[in-house]
């Protein structure tokens, strides 16, 4: 019996998705999560999940930080990217930060069945018009990934902020806390990335492309 947790906050799409696995699937168990705080939690009640399914834009993920994120976590359990982008860039960026597949939410049902197919037979799976196309993450970029997934999810939402050029008695008015732990969440992001400055931290999100994370 093959167990998926399907973590993406359209519950229209997961239905869907769900009822492509149902037909593809004989004994299929199927959990749900609509963003990275719920996918976090349910991966820690149960770890004998066998793929999870992540949408790259859910509440709290953050682009490419809920992956980085849940490798840096879990780093034994197979991750297919689910996106609606087939930007080769992000495409290679996903599977450099350890993704087995990169999925795209316009495939027909029966491909997306093909794709997981492949990746729970230990391949890596992307589009067919990005392979062969694909860069390579750099090491530079991987030491990155791994100081970001140090990051709590408020830190991160604390890095996009800055990144956006807000002061902190902005920052701690949008996050709903205090000045004093805006400067405490900000103290943390400078020793966890190995910078000084919030112009180095800035340029390190950057790099990395990370995007606004929407509220959970």
């Amino acid at each position: 019996m093959a167990k998926f947790l399907i973590a993406d906050d359209h519950p229209l799409f997961r239905e869907a998705l769900q009822g492509a696995l149902a037909n593809h699937y004989a004994n299929l168990q199927l959990r749900e999560a609509g963003d990275l705080e719920a996918t976090l939690s349910a991966l820690n009640d149960d770890d004998d999940v066998d793929l999870l399914l992540l949408d790259l834009h859910m509440p709290g993920s953050g682009d490419l930080y809920g992956l980085i994120r849940i490798r840096e976590d879990f780093p034994l359990l197979p991750v297919a990217v689910i996106s609606g982008s087939e930007d080769a860039a992000v495409v290679a960026k996903c599977i450099g930060f350890g993704a087995l597949g990169f999925i795209p939410k316009s495939l027909s049902s029966g491909n997306i069945a093909e794709a997981i197919d492949a990746i729970m037979q230990g391949d890596t799976w992307v589009p067919e018009q990005v392979r062969g196309r694909l860069d390579s993450v750099s090491a530079e970029d991987q030491e990155l990934a791994r100081k970001v997934a140090d990051l709590t999810p408020q830190q991160y939402r604390v890095l996009y902020l800055l990144h956006e050029g807000l002061l902190n008695k902005q920052i701690a008015y949008q996050l709903n806390i205090t000045e004093a732990t805006v400067k405490a969440h900000i103290t943390a992001i400078f020793r966890k990335l190995g910078v000084y400055s919030r112009t180095q931290a800035v340029l390190l999100a950057e790099r990395l492309q990370l995007e606004a994370p929407v509220n959970s």
